[in-house]
């Protein structure tokens, strides 16, 4: 007999809806409900292999119960608006799957899984229903059984009794009696599901049960039945499963057949479910690749000879360490052509390597190419690259598209703009993973330990995806006219942060020794501390210890829960608020502080020093924030702390090389500026083009003259309200930064609308064009979409509220700072001075000069940081000199 799977579409949903929150794809478009189900249906599909399988859905329509009886399900919430978006994609994946779906208007699921499996039985075909809805029990019997995905068990007739506690065929007449008060079956009151068990049980079955109604031990169940027939027998109507619709059955429609693939892979691309595309694509692509490794010179000058009439090449360079300012050349591949590239391998390293290219020769015989002009360079993340060739020689020159920058520029919103997923995205192809030749953990290898034909392949398919995605991205940056940003900005920029990755910074390591003992200290003192005043002692990095500690020992007010039900939550704001309470909270978020410090700063930053240089060479990222702003890792700088005085010693550590000092820039309040210059409101105009203190104006304006707050409170808390316009903060958020009452938060941001009206004006302004167009723009044309905006659930919208009013603002400022970037480091090489840019924090500049260059660095600093570009008020960068980074 073959078997049919009868999928119930709406259980195995809403199941996937309520398990898996918070997905969704970078346009906002919620998500979890769909990968979820969408689990379900491949697993059945891989594991069971089904003869045949059809999905069954809801009636979207008014049901023929809810007609009989009014109240059924009358109670229920509708369904949430971020899953009723899904159900139609759901269906569109269905028949790209190539899988049959019912829905049979004004019936309930079950009713057409009872039809389908009644007629396949008589048809000589065994079921299995997948659902986790124990109304389908009642449709069990010989040939019929039910699969619950959530706990992975086939139930036939006897494990249903098992594990429901009675046989199908009683189910029916138990939730008569139990009801439910989901679904509004009334139910015979005061019977719940223990005792409608137990009197079937007694009674075998609910005819047997009421002609005996008088043998009712329970005197309460006895007068209840009596009294409520009629709402027995409507429940039994409710609840019974309908075998014998008018459904036409063609059981050869419910064959698997091939999936629509092309299909699916728009689907899931546009879904963002990676792990499914990585299932789809093949390696079959592969054999049409020509790819060649070159051990000959005479080979190489063809290939040069080939560039030099093409005037361009797409490369990647291979090493033995992802820091590329540590890393030794491996070799090099080229491409010109699609599907075809080449690969000069000249530093692999192992028994029965073959003989290679003396490597001083190939760089010597490349460097001329590379450091040509008018011979255009491709490649991806090829900061990387240009790095690696500077320290063996080549001062790279003439590079036109970096991939990486082009997909970030397309869409910031993107988690990742690696290379995989750039050409599965845009070229349905699955590229040769770096851990699929080098493996992972222990056994992972450097790539000169690799042999030279995997490399080659592997190193060859990245130049070449890198020049087939070049040509696509940069039509969809033309057709968004982002030309300008890409070659005025990111391109010039990309070589500015190579610099200052190459220049590294000095560190003082005494400084940090010190420094490291006595974090010790004070972590060993705090915990003893917390031991004392808790009276027990326990792992205090362990969140479920914590908060046994905090909850059962010290009985403190549990605040809020994890997504694990049991667990209590012991983030910074539950800890903040319980150490209002007692002292051990406050103890912990000090301990945590201080630890973090110590394991990422202190002890880390001597362990990222690079040999050859004795310095950290951070790397800087332009491809990771949504708003445009720069971040830095391997360590995270902005991450310091700036104000406190542990920051401040830490920073000391940071200092010049001799005979030289650091020197600073700081942008003053520009994205405040940056606000009036958009808004073009006059009182905030002025108030800039006067010099005044913007946060003591609008201390005055928000807290008037009679405010019992002193002078310095007042400004701190009016700069919170500065910043808070330009985030979009709600009330409810800026009155527990203030720690004031919401009604006072709400009134101050009154107050400053009312004197900056223009300021309102132009918040309002940009969330409406953000919803007409689904994005928002900078000064300087960098595009973010805002797909939150589209989402059916308010909180998320109004985050999405909060972008749109943010990254015009912030957006805007990190562009000006990236163009100041461009411009200083220009000047500084036009006029052949040896003073570096080396750190790049938001709106500040580090640069290190030597101390017969400091005025005039202090002079092209102040004039192009400033004259950057022109605003309706004057930007302002103040300029300090130190000895160390906690100076300046």
């Amino acid at each position: 007999m073959k078997t049919i799977y009868l999928v119930d579409a709406n259980s195995l949903i809403y199941r996937s809806y309520y398990a898996i929150r918070g997905l969704s794809n970078s346009n906002g478009f919620p998500t979890n409900a769909i990968f979820g189900f969408l689990n379900t249906i491949k697993k059945i599909l891989k594991e069971k292999k089904p003869e045949l399988i059809g999905v069954v859905f809801d009636s979207s329509e008014k049901t023929l119960r809810r007609i009989s009886f009014e109240q059924y399900k009358a109670q229920r919430p509708p369904m949430p608006k971020d899953l009723s978006v899904q159900i139609p994609k759901i269906k569109e994946i269905l028949n790209a799957y190539n899988i049959t779906f019912f829905e049979i208007p004004q019936y309930e699921a079950d009713d057409v899984i009872g039809t389908i499996a009644e007629k396949a039985l008589k048809s000589n075909y065994q079921v299995i229903i997948i659902s986790t809805d124990k109304d389908v029990f009642q449709l069990v019997k010989n040939g019929i059984k039910v699969y619950n995905p959530s706990k992975e068990i086939i139930l036939d007739e006897k494990e249903v009794k098992e594990f429901f506690g009675v046989y199908p065929s009683q189910v029916v007449d138990v939730l008569s009696l139990w009801g439910d008060s989901t679904d509004n079956v009334p139910g015979v009151p005061g019977i719940g599901e223990k005792g409608a068990k137990d009197l079937i049980n007694e009674f075998s079955n609910l005819e047997n049960l009421l002609k005996n109604i008088d043998k009712i031990k329970n005197e309460k169940y006895k007068q209840s039945l009596k009294n409520n027939m009629y709402l027995l027998k409507l429940s039994s109507e409710l609840v019974k499963i309908q075998k014998d619709l008018e459904i036409e059955l063609n059981f050869e429609k419910l064959l698997p057949k091939e999936p629509d693939t092309p299909r699916l892979i728009q689907l899931f691309r546009e879904l963002e479910f990676k792990s499914f595309l990585d299932e789809i694509y093949t390696e079959t692509s592969r054999t049409s690749k020509e790819y060649k490794t070159i051990f000959d010179e005479k080979e190489l000058l063809e290939l040069i000879n080939e560039i030099k009439k093409r005037k361009y090449l797409s490369l990647d360079v291979e090493t033995d360490s992802q820091f590329p300012v540590a890393a030794n050349l491996v070799g090099i591949s080229i491409t010109l052509d699609p599907d075809k590239a080449f690969y000069i391998p000249i530093g692999h390293m192992y028994s029965d390597c073959p003989a290679q290219l003396e490597k001083q020769k190939v760089v010597n015989l490349l460097k001329p190419i590379f450091e040509k002009e008018d011979i255009k360079k491709i490649g991806q993340n090829i900061k990387y690259d240009y790095i690696v060739l500077k320290n063996n020689g080549i001062d790279m020159k003439g590079i036109d598209l970096d991939t990486m920058i082009l997909s970030y520029l397309l869409n910031p919103n993107k988690r990742n703009h690696n290379l995989d997923e750039l050409s599965m995205n845009y070229l349905n192809y699955k590229p040769i993973s770096f851990n699929e030749i080098a493996g992972t953990g222990e056994k992972e290898k450097t790539l000169d330990k690799i042999e030279i034909e995997k490399v080659s392949f592997y190193s060859c398919e990245d130049a070449d995806i890198a020049l087939q995605l070049s040509k696509i991205l940069f039509e969809k940056i033309r057709e968004k006219s982002l030309e300008a940003l890409y070659y005025e900005i990111e391109l010039p920029l990309m070589e500015v942060l190579a610099h200052m990755e190459l220049a590294g910074v000095k560190i003082d390591l005494e400084i940090l020794k010190k420094l490291s003992k006595e974090l010790e200290a004070e972590i060993e003192k705090i915990q003893e501390e917390i031991f004392s005043k808790s009276g027990t002692e326990f792992n205090i990095n362990s969140p479920k210890q914590m908060a046994e500690v905090l909850f059962d020992k010290l009985n403190l007010p549990v605040q809020k829960r994890t997504k694990k039900i049991r667990n209590f939550s012991t983030d910074v704001e539950v800890l903040k608020e319980l150490s209002l309470l007692h002292p051990v909270p406050a103890l912990i978020l000090e301990y945590r502080t201080l630890s973090k410090i110590k394991s990422s700063y202190v002890d880390a930053i001597p362990k990222l020093l690079n040999r050859k240089t004795g310095k950290i060479h951070a790397s800087y990222n332009q491809t990771v924030t949504a708003t445009g702003r720069l971040s830095s890792s391997d360590p995270n700088l902005q991450n310091i702390p700036i104000r406190t005085d542990l920051g401040k010693r830490l920073r000391a550590s940071f200092i010049p090389e001799p005979g030289s000092k650091f020197v600073s820039a700081d942008y003053s309040q520009i994205e405040l500026r940056v606000l009036a210059h958009l808004s073009r409101d006059q009182a905030l105009i002025e108030s800039f083009i006067k010099g005044e203190d913007i946060h003591e104006r609008t201390a005055r304006e928000v807290f008037g003259e009679n405010s019992p707050l002193s002078k310095q409170e007042q400004r701190r808390k009016a700069k919170i309200i500065n910043f808070s316009i330009i985030y979009g903060t709600s009330a409810f958020s800026l009155a527990k930064e203030l720690e004031v009452s919401t009604k006072d938060a709400q009134n101050f941001i009154e107050k400053y609308f009312e004197k900056y009206k223009k300021v309102n004006e132009y918040i309002e302004k940009m969330v409406k064009e953000a919803y007409e167009r689904g994005y928002t723009t900078t000064m300087l044309g960098r595009i973010r979409e805002v797909p939150e905006l589209k989402n059916p659930n308010k909180i998320i919208q109004q985050a999405g509220e909060r972008i749109a009013i943010n990254t015009p603002i912030q957006g805007s400022a990190a562009d000006l700072m990236k163009k100041a970037m461009v411009d200083v480091f220009r000047e500084i090489e036009k006029n052949n001075l040896k003073s570096k840019i080396i750190i790049q924090i938001h709106d500040e500049l580090i640069l290190e000069a030597p101390e017969n260059e400091i005025d005039e660095i202090k002079s092209i600093l102040k004039e192009k940081m400033e004259k950057v570009y022109p605003l309706e008020v004057p930007l302002i960068v103040d300029l300090k000199v130190g000895k160390n980074w906690a100076e300046v």
